[in-house]
């Protein structure tokens, strides 16, 4: 049984995956915000799973608290593990790396990020790939929008405008988003750790097999909550919206998409849960919720 040390474990990923494998792995927990870096030992620890970070903030983060966040305590983490002998350090990224608003990214893409966010999990990605030895290997995870049950951010803002409203005007929005279910998500995290295939500075993207378009998503949610939902089709309500909130506009109308199918390749990976799947247990999720208020992302 391989030991893992894993931070931000109380957090949406880190608290679904310490659930869904506690019986799978020998897992010691960290966190920066509660625990003492210095008291910290990492020997005999196999792989560390390094979930915690700051992500994009709705009241906005300054330049400096993404690098010390994500790049400076991501490197005193990976620094002191590497000197620990640990083997393997598994960084959750992100596809804000590319910095593509609308198109298609894949792992071959040019990194090129916009958001302070994405700049600073670049950077963390290339000074990690550093350190890397023939002793030391890292693996970069970059997923898309996660959803899931707790799911913070537009997901939940979502599922509470179609809970509270049944007249909707997103109908006939004919766009392409990839998203990734928390449960596809750790599954890769899962086959990476395992797998012969990792090497160094390996990317694998995280993706459902299918992306939706608004209304299909808007749908399913409500298909889902078994509420009836009307989506209409406004001719100038997506004009208004581009004029008046253009970043609002970019998420509901534009299409922006994850090809995998190199990380599908390398590691024979298989997503066990469809998006309807996914979407039915954000909605209707077995068991109670494991998050705890106040920790890691």
């Amino acid at each position: 049984m391989k030991k893992l040390l894993i931070t931000g474990s109380n957090g949406f990923v880190g608290s679904y995956f310490i659930e869904k494998y506690k019986d799978r792995y020998d897992i010691q927990k960290f966190s920066f915000l509660h625990d003492d870096f210095e008291a910290l030992h990492v020997e005999g620890v196999d792989v560390v799973l390094h979930l915690s970070a700051l992500v994009h903030q709705m009241g906005g983060a300054s330049a400096k608290e993404y690098e010390r966040v994500n790049v400076t305590q991501t490197l005193k983490l990976a620094r002191k593990a590497k000197a620990s002998g640990v083997k393997h350090f598994v960084f959750m990224s992100t596809v804000a790396v590319y910095g593509i608003e609308t198109g298609v990214m894949s792992e071959k893409s040019d990194c090129n990020p916009l958001s302070e966010y994405g700049k600073s999990k670049l950077k963390a990605e290339l000074e990690l790939q550093k350190l890397e030895d023939e002793n030391f290997n890292v693996s970069n995870i970059r997923p898309p929008i996660v959803y899931g049950k707790d799911a913070p951010g537009n997901m939940r803002s979502l599922v509470n405008l179609v809970k509270k409203v049944s007249v909707l005007p997103f109908g006939g929005i004919e766009n392409k988003r990839s998203m990734v279910y928390v449960g596809n998500l750790c599954h890769l995290v899962d086959v990476v750790i395992s797998s012969t295939e990792v090497s160094h500075s390996s990317v694998f993207l995280a993706c459902d097999d299918e992306p939706l378009s608004t209304t299909r998503l808007i749908e399913l949610i409500a298909q889902s909550m078994g509420k009836k939902v009307y989506l209409l089709k406004v001719p100038f309500f997506k004009s208004v919206l581009k004029l008046v909130k253009p970043s609002f506009h970019k998420r509901l109308y534009g299409s922006l998409e994850v090809d995998n199918t190199l990380t599908k390749e390398k590691l024979n990976l298989k997503n066990p849960y469809s998006v309807e799947e996914g979407i039915k247990m954000m909605i209707h999720p077995k068991g109670t919720s494991y998050r705890t208020k106040g920790d890691d992302i």
